[in-house]
């Protein structure tokens, strides 16, 4: 049975992905040299970027606790789960062609399989999910100060191990979406959607009204629209350059 959709999820992934085409326009305009900013240290964009991946994965993680309330099956995770891994694997493959000095092995989609699968292995844990959250989250400033003072080893930075978040010096790379600190927000999405699932058990369902409705609808095609995006911008830049 296909698992029923709560619109109200559907419209904040819907926002996420809208400000994410305006990120990466903005940052398509600057690499093609016709504005000037620094979408890696300026404040301004690397905040813009924390917020959209935050709510992508809030988003992520609501959909698991959804799922885990209308037992979804196994089999329909992981025709999901694929879908995910094979989109990773398309985006490595064409920015190791487009950025081959810094290429995404470990960006939004590769690091939302793996915490997709932790999710779903964890998502009746219950209120123990906000402090392994939070406890994720903290990890990325222990680990970081841990490093800076020796007490752990620096061979967390490598490429094999820094997939992990483990890290005091940021990889080389046009993406990258560690388990650190990242999964923990995603865990928080799961414990919050299960909070508010454990209030509201028998509440109608929220219609949006019609003006948000194309940004709910927007929102059931997040991963095409994610992949689709970014070749329409480049394309529609080159046609006008």
């Amino acid at each position: 049975m296909k698992p029923m959709r709560h619109a109200g999820v559907d419209v904040l992934r819907g926002v996420a992905l809208l400000w994410m085409t305006v990120y990466h326009f903005c940052f398509d305009l600057t690499s093609a040299g016709l504005i000037r900013q620094d979408f890696y240290q300026d404040p301004v964009w690397t905040w813009q970027r924390t917020a959209i991946l935050s709510m992508f994965l809030l988003c992520a993680g609501a959909g698991q606790a959804l799922a885990s309330a209308q037992d979804q099956s196994w089999r329909r995770f992981w025709q999901r789960w694929g879908q995910i891994a094979g989109c990773a694997l398309l985006v490595t493959a064409a920015s190791s062609l487009m950025f081959p000095k810094s290429y995404i092995y470990f960006g939004v989609l590769h690091g939302m399989a793996v915490m997709l699968l932790i999710a779903r292995l964890t998502v009746r844990w219950g209120r123990w999910l906000w402090w392994l959250g939070g406890l994720a989250i903290a990890m990325k400033y222990i680990a970081a100060y841990a490093m800076d003072t020796g007490v752990m080893p620096l061979f967390f930075n490598e490429k094999w191990l820094n997939w992990l978040g483990l890290i005091n010096t940021k990889p080389l790379t046009e993406d990258y979406v560690p388990l650190v600190p990242w999964l923990g927000v995603m865990w928080w999405g799961v414990a919050a959607t299960q909070w508010w699932l454990r209030r509201r058990p028998l509440a109608p369902a929220w219609i949006p009204p019609p003006a948000v409705r194309p940004v709910a609808f927007l929102g059931t095609w997040s991963l095409s629209y994610y992949m689709l995006h970014q070749p329409v911008l480049l394309g529609l830049l080159w046609l006008w350059t």
